[in-house]
């Protein structure tokens, strides 16, 4: 009994060092260093305000929208900082790999939980914002945890995926870029579900069995305005298990992208 349990202390420290080492190698040698992990997310918070709250005016019937916009792009920037690194993850630290035997899935685990450092730092950001605008705090706040695990766990599922296709198909790096660039557009993160359902209530019951947007709406939802548009809300009124689709379509993507990996995480010291 005792090897098994050396093994498991093991492979936490192990988690720990890289995910402590993945953090400091992300901003070694920038001047501004750390503050990074801040500026990203507001610089383009800052940007899409300008560009579609004042010149487009979009949000007008939203209420608290600088807010509302700070959250989706915080959760955006944490989506895609943590697929993007979880996926070239295994071909990073190819050398560690080949000299060390130790569980593969603690290196995409180690890159994603630095997403998760600069995600909580944000978070606080977003509230200080929230309750500068006059929002007041509510039990909701308490839920947001919940909807931040399962789009966490979206990510790792697709990181562990991607990740085990990348190490031998490196294309994958470039194909998930324009990807992510389409979903942006694909999810209300700028823009007011409520317009796409102007034009089409089918197209923005779609949009919202997408987990991603499910995701943003509900921690929108639970942290700023309970008038917000969620697939809870909107979606399949009378069909409790459509309702359920996101949170499915997460699961399976963890389930599978874990159990994808570790077939092909046999062979990843012979493919790097």
């Amino acid at each position: 009994m005792a090897i098994p349990n050396f093994a498991y202390k093991g492979n936490r420290v192990l988690l720990k060092e890289l995910t402590k080492t993945d953090f400091k190698l992300r901003y070694q040698g920038s001047v501004l260093g750390y503050l990074w992990a801040l500026l990203r997310p507001l610089m383009m918070f800052a940007i899409l305000y300008v560009v579609f709250g004042k010149l487009l005016r979009f949000g007008g019937d939203i209420p608290h929208y600088p807010v509302y916009l700070l959250a989706g792009t915080t959760l955006w920037s944490f989506f895609t900082e943590c697929t993007n690194q979880g996926i070239q993850a295994i071909v990073q630290r190819g050398e560690l790999i080949r000299k060390i035997c130790f569980p593969k899935y603690i290196v995409v685990v180690s890159a994603t939980l630095t997403a998760v450092i600069n995600l909580l730092i944000n978070l606080v950001v977003v509230i200080i914002f929230a309750l500068l605008d006059g929002i007041t705090p509510s039990w909701t706040w308490l839920l947001t945890p919940l909807v931040l695990f399962e789009f966490y766990c979206l990510a790792l599922g697709i990181s562990f995926l991607l990740g085990a296709i990348n190490v031998k198909y490196r294309d994958i790096t470039s194909i998930w870029d324009v990807l992510t660039q389409a979903l942006f557009y694909a999810v209300p993160i700028i823009y007011p579900i409520s317009m796409i359902a102007s034009t089409s209530d089918i197209a923005a019951k779609i949009i919202l069995l997408n987990p991603i947007a499910q995701i943003i709406q509900d921690v929108r939802y639970l942290l700023i305005t309970t008038e917000t548009v969620t697939t809870w809300n909107y979606v399949g009124t009378g069909n409790f298990v459509i309702k359920l689709i996101p949170i499915a379509i997460t699961a399976i993507l963890l389930i599978w992208g874990s159990w994808y990996f570790r077939k092909k995480s046999k062979k990843f010291a012979e493919e790097i």
